[in-house]
Formats: structure tokens, C-alpha cells, sequence
């Protein structure tokens, strides 16, 4: 594996080009004190939009102005997530950050005023003004809002409350990655070494278990000792998120965070008791796992130790990228020459550096072009990750190219369903192609896994967001007690009685940031039932799925999330995608039996 120092050691062929963005730091400058100006003017518009030419000039204004913000404000946070030590790249975001907030701030007005129109009147300067026919499905869409928009004194005064609304999730951010430490754990070479989180994922999959007992004890200790910390901050951001809904005259905070993508509630309630109703193959499952590790007792640090020892193969990136190429032939010759084209192109940035940020991500960057950050470690994990970000890249090239600026960005609620769909058509190459049983029966496990946590893991945490607010609404208290009570019931749930559970179990509600983020994980799950549903349909080789998938694929969001995934074939007001999709992981755990 290719592991680098420095920056200045890695080819520049595997960085970014962010002289795609800006070629020097002039321009982007110019740009801010180009938004700042702008700014001004924008708020000039409060109390004076009074027919259709002035609100076209707002809009067009407002449109010009966000996307030029944007620009500069990802350029520092790409400059940021290189190297979140550099103080220079901080300061640039933190200018960006408050340029923000008085963006904000200045456009406030404009929500409260457009719901104080009548709508005949907003229709009539529609008729006027020919270039606002460009806004006008999300004009309209706006009047969807109007009962939950406050009075515009009340909404400058929530805009202003933004930075202290959001102060739980920052606290929990900063105990989270800042200040928690995990303490000494010890190798299998007999190294005492400082647990990370890096490190701790790779040991919990370790061959040796009291590897993985002292990483697992290591890695909660913190959370146990914060416990009552942790739980009140969790216990404000849910309370701060049921009293905005109420303000806003919401049903409950559920339906508030449903809304904007127009979900059903019964979706989600629909999601959850399919899942429940089909857990028996995860219970299956737990069993093969206790057996084929040969252990008397099965606990939660065994459940990410790989079944298949001694595969691990190295697969550079550019192996990567070929076999990922080969993978997603289903999807037609233009896909892959586009994407094969992102690489010449530098749009990745590849290896692990000191001080780069964790993990992955895709950034579209409409004008520009999509951005994939990578911590490529030249293993199986790593091509998987890859496959899944450009996914999401891909979404978001053929949206920018085939949708106005307005309607270019897609929902979470989709953009699971791009990436997820890579996987399985990678999954299943590599299966198909495989002749040693090992390794057949390795990607199994993986493919096992993998669904293991993106769809009954996140169903878990969904029912754990539900009930907790539940809570919160009727007035009830939330505390550590609480949150552990509900997390642990839930946990012994899904995973069945194979299981002996250490008292570390129900504390881990604590270490996941998700939950700032309210219901919006169940997302994953319905974008991982999708994705199998269209990926094995894509397989069958019907030319109408490959066309109605690369519609929806160019269709950004210029139509709701269910609408958009209804013209693949996939209707998720049924149970039907989730049964099916719990089936086909029924089939997987007895194909790995029988191997």
C-alpha cells in the first residue's frame, strides 16, 4: 500500500485540479467581494418587490449571487478537507462562513413576502415577465410552505438563532473530534499505539478477538465516561428540532423533515415494519457467524471480523478503476467513457495524507464539475468506495448536463440510489467473474455486510430517531437513561438472542452524528432497496431500464424523489421494493451457507 508523507509526494495526477474552480487566489476575492456587494443590493429589494419586473430582477440577482457563493465557499472547504490543519484555508472558510450568514440574513424577507402574494397575482406576473416561467414551478412550489412560514419579523429572528439552533450538533462535533480520546491498545505485534478511529476499524475486523475486545473497550470508554454530556446534547437538538416544528405548524418533527421531498409518512412507518416483519435471515445470519468464527459465545466486537480469512489482495487504483469500468458495462457505453474520462481529467483526489479528512465524499460543483475526495488504501474496501462516489458523481454529471442551474441538485433521497446501484452491479461482476470458491464466498460476506449496514443498521437508527422524538413531543424526559433504554431494546431487536451483550451495547446511540441530522438515514435504506431493485433489472439487459434509469439519472430534481424513482419501476409507497430486496438478502445468507 501507498502510503505518503506529504502532499507535495503524491503524483499530481491522483489530486485535485482547483484551478478548475479558481486559477488564483485573485479571483476568488473578486468573487467575494463581488457576493458581498450583491448582498447589499439583494436586501435593497426588501419592502420593494411591487410588481413582475422587480421580483424577476430579485430572483435572477438571488440565483447569480448564490452561485457564485457557492463556488468560493466550496473552494476553501476542498482547501480545508486537503489539510484541516492549515490555518490559512480556515481563515478563507471562515470569511466564506460569514458571508454566508449575511447572505442569509439579507434573503430572509423573501420567503414571507412571496406566501403575502396572492396566488393569482404571482401567476399573473408570470404571464408578464417571460423569464420568470424559468422559477416558476418553484415559485409555486413555495405556496406547498405557506402554513409553516412565520410572520417575516419571526423568521429574520430563526435566522438570526441559526448559529445557537445548530450550537448542539457543533458541541457534539467538537466532543466527537476534537476532544474524545480513545487511550493505548495494544497490536497483534505486541505495539502499544494510540487507538483513532481509523485504526479502530481496521482492528475490529482483526483476526484476533482480545484485539478486538481491547479495541472495542477502548473505543466506547469515552462515550460511557461523556454519557449524561453526550445525552444532553442529543436531548436539545431533538427538542430544538419538535419545537421548530411546532412553530411551523408541522404534525410532528417526522412529517416536518418528510415534507420537503413530499414522503408519506407511511413510507417511513413502511420501512421499518417490512424490515422488522423480514428479519429472519439477519438472525440467520448472526448464527453462521457465531458458528464459522467456532465461538460459545457471540458478541458485538465479533460482528465485523471477516468469515473468509487470508484474501486480502492489493488492488492499486488504477486496477481499480479498470475493474470498475468493466463492472458497469450495464449501464452503456457512454457512462463508462464519460467516467473514464474523470480520471485523466483529476477529478479525484486519491491518497491519505496527514491531515486530510477521513472518509470520501462526491461534491458536483454545477458549472464546474464533480469533485470525489478519496482515501484510497489499494484494498477491496477501497475499490467499493470508489465505485460508490463516482455513483453519485456521475448523478451529478448528467444532471448539470441536462438540467438548468434550478433544478440541477438532487435529494439525498436519490442520490443513495446512484451510488448503491454501482455497488451491486460491482458485487455481482466480481462474483460472476471469480473462479476461487474463497473468494467467492469473501465477496458473500462482504455483499452480506454491506447490506447488513446500510439497510438494517440505518432501519435500526431510523426507529431510534422516531421514538425518541415521539418522546420529546408528548413531553417526556430524555436523558442517557432514556436514550440507552430505547437504544438497547432496539439493538436486541434487530440482532437477535445469538448475541451476548456487553454493557458497552446500549451506549451506542452516543457516538453517532447522524442523529444531528434528524431522519435522514432511513434514506440510505430506501436508496439501498432501490438500487438492488434497478441494478439486478439492469443485469436482465432490458434496453427500456437502462433508458429509464439514465433518465432518471439526468432528472436532478425536477420532480419529486418518489415521482423520479416511480419511472424506474420502483414504487416505495409499497413494501414491495423492501420485501423484495430483504429477499434477495434472504438468498444471499443460504448462498453463503451452502458455500
Amino acid at each position: 500500500m501507498t502510503t505518503y508523507k506529504s502532499r507535495k509526494d503524491v503524483p499530481v495526477s491522483e489530486t485535485w485540479n482547483l484551478a478548475d474552480i479558481y486559477e488564483e487566489l485573485s479571483q476568488w476575492e473578486a468573487d467575494l467581494q463581488s457576493v458581498e456587494e450583491r448582498t447589499q443590493k439583494l436586501k435593497a429589494f426588501d419592502g420593494n418587490i411591487n410588481d413582475a419586473q422587480s421580483l424577476y430582477d430579485y430572483l435572477i440577482l438571488s440565483e447569480e449571487t448564490g452561485y457564485t457563493y457557492k463556488k468560493l465557499y466550496v473552494y476553501t472547504m476542498f482547501q480545508v478537507d486537503l489539510d484541516t490543519r492549515d490555518t490559512k484555508a480556515q481563515s478563507l472558510q471562515d470569511r466564506a462562513k460569514q458571508l454566508g450568514v449575511k447572505l442569509s440574513s439579507a434573503t430572509s424577507f423573501f420567503m414571507p413576502f412571496l406566501l403575502s402574494l396572492d396566488e393569482s397575482t404571482l401567476k399573473g406576473y408570470i404571464k408578464e415577465v417571460k423569464g420568470l416561467t424559468y422559477f416558476e414551478e418553484d415559485l409555486l412550489e413555495s405556496y406547498r410552505y405557506k402554513k409553516h412560514v412565520l410572520p417575516k419579523e419571526k423568521e429574520e429572528v430563526l435566522s438570526e438563532l441559526g448559529e445557537a439552533l445548530s450550537a448542539p450538533s457543533n458541541t457534539f462535533g467538537m466532543i466527537n473530534n476534537a476532544d474524545i480520546k480513545f487511550g493505548d491498545v495494544t497490536t497483534k505485534d505486541g505495539e502499544t499505539v494510540e487507538l483513532t478511529r481509523g485504526m479502530y476499524s481496521k482492528l475490529i475486523e482483526d483476526d484476533n478477538r482480545e484485539v478486538r475486545q481491547e479495541a472495542y473497550k477502548a473505543y466506547y470508554k469515552p462515550y460511557v465516561q461523556l454519557n449524561n454530556t453526550i445525552a444532553s446534547t442529543l436531548s436539545s437538538a431533538i427538542k430544538n428540532n419538535v419545537t421548530l416544528s411546532k412553530m411551523r405548524h408541522y404534525p410532528s418533527a417526522l412529517e416536518k423533515s418528510l415534507f420537503s421531498d413530499m414522503v408519506p409518512k407511511e413510507v417511513y412507518d413502511n420501512l421499518i415494519e417490512a424490515t422488522k416483519a423480514n428479519i429472519e435471515p439477519l438472525h440467520r445470519y448472526t448464527k453462521i457467524r457465531k458458528q464459522t468464527l467456532g465461538l460459545d459465545e457471540l458478541r458485538q466486537y465479533d460482528l465485523n471480523v471477516p468469515l473468509v480469512k487470508d484474501v486480502k489482495e492489493e488492488i492499486s487504483f488504477d486496477e481499480a478503476y479498470e475493474t470498475m469500468l468493466k463492472s458497469l458495462a450495464p449501464l452503456g457505453e457512454e457512462y463508462v467513457e464519460t467516467l473514464k474520462g474523470f480520471k485523466e481529467k483529476r477529478y479525484f483526489d486519491v491518497r491519505e495524507t496527514p491531515g486530510k479528512r477521513s472518509g470520501a465524499y462526491n461534491l458536483g460543483l454545477y458549472g464546474v464539475h464533480p469533485f470525489v475526495l478519496l482515501n484510497h488504501q489499494d484494498d477491496l474496501d477501497s475499490l467499493f468506495t470508489l465505485v460508490h462516489e463516482c455513483g453519485h458523481a456521475m448523478h451529478s454529471w448528467y444532471s448539470s448536463n441536462h438540467q438548468p442551474q434550478i433544478s440541477a441538485g438532487y435529494s439525498i433521497f436519490v442520490a443513495e440510489v446512484a451510488s448503491t446501484v454501482n455497488e451491486v452491479l460491482l458485487i455481482r461482476y466480481l462474483l460472476k467473474h471469480t473462479e476461487d470458491e474463497k473468494m467467492k464466498k469473501h465477496l458473500l460476506n462482504h455483499f452480506i455486510d454491506s447490506f447488513r449496514g446500510t439497510l438494517f443498521t440505518q432501519v435500526m437508527f431510523s426507529e431510534f430517531e422516531k421514538i425518541t422524538h415521539e418522546k420529546a413531543e408528548k413531553g417526556e424526559p430524555l436523558n442517557a437513561e432514556v436514550f440507552n433504554e430505547v437504544y438497547e431494546t432496539i439493538f436486541r431487536e434487530f440482532n437477535g438472542d445469538e448475541i451476548v451483550f456487553d454493557e458497552e451495547v446500549k451506549y451506542g446511540w452516543s457516538r453517532i452524528p447522524h442523529f444531528y441530522r434528524p431522519f435522514y438515514v432511513y434514506k440510505y435504506a430506501t436508496g439501498y432497496a432501490s438500487a438492488i431493485q434497478i441494478a439486478d433489472q439492469l443485469l436482465e439487459g432490458k434496453p427500456e431500464t437502462l433508458e429509464n434509469y439514465l433518465t432518471f439519472l439526468k432528472s436532478g430534481s425536477s420532480d419529486y424523489p418518489l415521482e423520479l424513482l416511480q419511472a424506474t419501476g420502483v414504487d416505495l409507497t409499497k413494501p414491495e421494493p423492501i420485501r423484495n430486496a430483504l429477499a434477495i438478502f434472504g438468498e444471499l445468507v443460504d448462498e453463503f451457507s451452502n458455500l
